[in-house]
């Protein structure tokens, strides 16, 4: 079973960013589980202090998965503040992070017609720097994403549809490296 953890990027419980992610996940391929990481109970990041409960149990949720996908809204031109913290704590220690040679796949959703590229760019970078192994295609970008959702469910089928393919291509490379 290829296990991926899923991290959106937003708290808001109406978020068209949580209710894609949670639309993809309902389509995984067989043989793709999926776990959701709690990025709104972390502590904001402080090297002071290791982050207890939340930061442990987000690190195990990360080692433990094959692949993690975010699903993230763009916020002032970049990722939200909550996905980065929730990056820094499992950035440390440099250079040997949980995310060192992790598979990733990022989609980017917004309310505008640039779907959120800012963002995802922004992502792919910081996770560069921790050494993980950002998948680069198909590169999913969702625009106007609060018109695709209907009664808190995603209903954009050909967003759907590209989506899921997109990510059947990424669970299928991680699959031939295990």
């Amino acid at each position: 079973m290829t296990r991926i953890l899923v991290m959106v990027g937003s708290l808001r419980a109406a978020a068209s960013s949580a209710a894609l992610a949670r639309a993809l996940v309902e389509r995984l391929p067989d043989g793709v589980s999926a776990d959701f990481a709690d990025i709104g109970s972390l502590p904001h990041y402080c090297a002071d202090h290791d982050g207890g409960d939340a930061v442990a149990r987000l690190l195990a949720q990360i080692r433990a998965a094959d692949g993690v996908l975010f699903v993230t809204p763009e916020y002032n031109y970049s990722m939200p503040g909550v996905l980065k913290n929730a990056i820094d704590w499992a950035s440390r220690s440099a250079y040997q992070s949980v995310f060192r040679g992790k598979s990733c796949f990022v989609i980017s959703v917004s309310g505008g017609a640039m779907g959120g590229v800012r963002a995802q760019a922004h992502v792919k970078y910081v996770l560069n720097a921790m050494l993980a192994d950002v998948f680069p295609f198909q590169e999913v970008i969702v625009p106007e994403a609060p018109k695709k959702v209907v009664d808190g469910r995603f209903a954009d089928e050909p967003t759907l549809a590209f989506g899921a393919a997109a990510i059947a291509q990424w669970t299928d490379a991680l699959k031939r490296a295990a």
